[in-house]
């Protein structure tokens, strides 16, 4: 994976290829990216990466400017390689290991992007039920968003606070937002 723009533009990091991951193409997340520059300066937000698997988006913010990212998997050794990667590279990314369900039912804090790439395989209603967790528990700030990533196979249109999505290639971005 690679670093597409900011402080950290054009550094790869090599993930283990023991993580169970799925890593967000770098055509997709430059794509999303801008997306979102067009909506926030990142140097003001906050940002919570759910099944951050790499940290791929993490590192990405962090590149960007944002300060207060905090990046949550239930895998152990994912996140020792995202708070590797991220004192090496000096992101100050916060790192919570954590089943995100369990972490979405409890959690008090509340970010500006909400970016969650889950397994592709989850059934319509576990992905709703990250949606529901987020609004249900507001933990989005006013004029924030959720962003949740899925393959082309997943329609997540009917859920209420959808808002649009954006295809690119095998992958689709869905847009959350408060109404």
């Amino acid at each position: 994976m690679r670093i597409i723009s900011g402080r950290l533009k054009g550094r790869r990091i090599q993930a283990p290829k023991n993580l169970p991951v799925r890593p967000t193409t770098d055509m997709a997340k430059e794509s999303l990216f801008n997306i979102l520059n067009n909506l926030y300066y990142f140097d003001e937000i906050s940002v919570l990466d759910l099944f951050a698997g790499t940290g791929s988006i993490s590192l990405e913010f962090s590149s960007r400017g944002t300060t207060s990212i905090y990046a949550v998997d239930a895998n152990f050794n994912c996140i020792k390689f995202i708070q590797k990667i991220s004192d090496e590279y000096k992101a100050g990314i916060q790192t919570i290991k954590s089943d995100v369900f369990k972490f979405l039912e409890s959690s008090k804090l509340t970010s500006d992007v909400i970016f969650a790439d889950p397994p592709y395989d989850f059934d319509i209603e576990k992905f709703n039920q990250i949606v529901d967790l987020v609004f249900d528990n507001e933990l989005l700030n006013e004029g924030g968003v959720l962003v949740v990533e899925h393959s082309k196979y997943t329609d997540l249109s009917e859920h209420k606070h959808f808002s649009y999505n954006k295809k690119y290639g095998g992958c689709m971005f869905s847009f959350f937002e408060l109404e």
